[in-house]
């Protein structure tokens, strides 16, 4: 039976952890069981929130895998309010918490960015957009259509609202694409030749910018784009390790 190290180590290699530098952490964020002790139960979520881990553990699950930890930058400073809260939670229930953030974006087939390629229909993928050294979005080919109708597939496949400035082509050939917070890269897409940029959020500044650069550029929510590899990491640890996995889903407006 697998135990939090196994699967620990298993994550950590095959998404790559050591090729990111990345803003906290990846990896075993919180030992709530000793690391060796086997699990059955595993779930996963986007964020460490409160209530993923409350449902996590009200269905069993003796580690919890986000791609949002509770660790960022120089670490805890202290420990009171939302972070003692859920810290106290996975503890109560002895659940440890695994986080994986650049790596599940950028990971070719288990990742976010996968996911939303997988479902825009973008083939004849390649890396792009560096961040500290290291290409996390993907860019590729999608069958000629107008901006609108791309536009259109967007919503109905993340079924998510959406900003959208579309300042690009009339008809959408290559798009690139970065969950999450990433419309700083609408540059970097169109560098690389896309006619369109899909992501999560954005900064004020990029609706201009797109105008500027003649890029189609569409937000579609950030945890609305970041469920993909949540779900697949589901799946595979399911396959791998033979547990019950479980993806918790608390969706989010932004």
């Amino acid at each position: 039976m697998a135990s939090v190290a196994d699967i620990a180590a298993y994550l950590d290699q095959t998404l790559d952890v050591r090729a990111v530098r990345d803003y906290g952490p990846n990896g075993l964020q919180v030992e709530a069981r000793p690391v060796t002790d086997p699990v059955r139960r595993v779930a996963t979520a986007v964020s460490a929130n409160l209530a993923a881990i409350d449902a996590a553990a009200a269905w069993g699950a003796e580690a919890l895998v986000v791609h949002h930890g509770l660790i960022w930058g120089g670490g805890i400073e202290r420990v009171t309010g939302s972070v003692a809260r859920r810290l106290a939670a996975l503890f109560d229930a002895g659940m440890s918490l695994l986080a994986y953030h650049l790596p599940l974006d950028r990971h070719p087939t288990l990742g976010n960015n996968a996911g939303l390629c997988d479902a825009l229909g973008i083939g004849g993928r390649a890396p792009f957009g560096e961040l500290r050294g290291v290409a996390i979005g993907t860019i590729g080919e999608v069958a000629a259509q107008p901006a609108a109708a791309f536009h259109q597939r967007v919503k109905a496949e993340i079924a998510h609202p959406t900003f959208a400035f579309l300042h690009g082509p009339a008809e959408v050939r290559r798009v690139a694409v970065c969950s999450g917070a990433a419309g700083d890269l609408v540059e970097a897409a169109r560098a690389a030749g896309a006619d369109a940029f899909v992501t999560g959020e954005l900064a004020e500044r990029a609706g201009e910018l797109a105008r500027e650069l003649g890029i189609h550029l569409i937000a579609a929510g950030h945890y609305a784009t970041e469920v993909f590899g949540p779900r697949r990491l589901a799946a595979e640890l399911a396959t791998r390790f033979a547990v019950e996995t479980l993806f918790v889903d608390v969706p989010s407006a932004l």
